[in-house]
């Protein structure tokens, strides 16, 4: 895996104060610069970062955080690009976060997907910031996180999480938002092929893309089948039962009803108090998380366990050891180090 170098900061530094006037005051550049902060590995960088965040975070948490993913071809950045500039209209501010645990191997499609953005890229009530090439999954979520505390202690009163990348990265988004919009598409043979069904147990909604023209009878009929198939799951909560509508984000159809059905969530789960429970959840996970990438990367960077891990390396693959006697090794000797 290719290691990228820490985002650089301006050559005029910050105080922490500084950093937090101008997050709180809306300043773009500031705001941005507090992103690359929180963003950087460097030791010092991230204690005056988590003295910042620290300091915002009484004013955070008033935004809608709404997670939105979709299957390759959804026309997720064209319905992101028109639900955002809808709502920038309406008198809202729009942040997007894009997650993508895998840019670190590929490089990523995020930047493109903020070029493809095109009006609200250009909008002054929208900010639009993809998520660092991080090694891991974890590291993505920390700065994610944190990233969305920043914007809504700004004045970022909707958070839009995009999900990028495939496999747990649809789960981790999920365990940092309210509400969770699984965006399809039909037309594409067996309606429930192109997704997973673990995907669709997420969902707070389902958002049949692409439901304009001559495509209009063909989204009817798989908005139908998505209907039957989420009768037979659980929900993911006890108190809303995800629904299915159609859209489309290219001619602007149906985002108003799709964002209702977005509030109407939110005043049921807050009336029920599963919001407010939902959230701490969510910040117990998110610490542990951190546990778990902090240990990580001490363990990774262990001079004992980097001299060592080679070989060990070589011997698994070679069936001289099992995966589970390499691991056990490599934490005895990360373990006898610490003591």
């Amino acid at each position: 895996m290719t290691s990228r170098a820490a985002p650089r900061l301006s050559r005029v530094p910050l105080s922490v104060d500084e950093y937090v006037a101008g997050v709180l005051l809306g300043d773009r550049a500031v705001i941005a610069r507090a992103i690359t902060l929180i963003e950087s590995r460097n030791p010092d960088h991230q204690a005056m970062a988590q003295d910042m965040i620290v300091q915002l975070l009484p004013y955070s948490g008033n935004a809608h955080r709404v997670g939105i993913t979709g299957v390759p071809g959804v026309g997720k950045s064209t319905f992101i690009d028109a639900l955002g500039t809808d709502l920038t209209e309406k008198g809202h501010r729009v942040a997007v976060l894009a997650v993508d645990p895998t840019s670190s191997r590929t490089g990523g499609s995020i930047l493109g997907d903020k070029t493809r953005m095109e009006k609200l890229s250009r909008d002054d009530k929208a900010f639009i910031r993809p998520s660092p090439a991080s090694g891991t999954l974890g590291g993505v979520t920390r700065t994610t996180r944190e990233t969305m505390i920043i914007c809504e202690a700004a004045g970022f009163d909707v958070i839009l999480v995009e999900t990028v990348g495939v496999g747990q990265s649809e789960t981790a988004v999920s365990e940092m938002v309210d509400f969770f919009l699984v965006l399809t598409i039909a037309g594409a043979g067996d309606e429930l092929q192109g997704i997973k069904r673990g995907v669709l147990e997420l969902a707070d909604m389902i958002a049949v893309n692409k439901a304009d023209g001559e495509n209009k009878e063909r989204a009817a009929r798989a908005a139908g089948e998505y209907a039957n198939a989420m009768h037979l799951m659980t929900p993911a909560s006890p108190n809303w039962t995800p629904p299915v509508l159609q859209c489309s984000g290219l001619r602007r159809i149906g985002l108003a009803a799709l964002w209702q059905k977005v509030v109407d969530h939110r005043e049921r789960l807050t009336e029920t108090g599963e919001l407010e429970a939902t959230r701490r959840g969510q910040i117990l996970r998110w610490m542990w998380a951190m546990v778990e990438d902090r240990l990580m990367t001490s363990l990774r960077t262990d001079p004992d366990v980097a001299s060592g891990i080679g070989a060990l390396e070589h011997d698994v693959m070679a069936g001289r050891l099992t995966p589970t006697m390499a691991a056990d090794r490599i934490l005895r000797t990360f373990s006898d180090r610490k003591r």
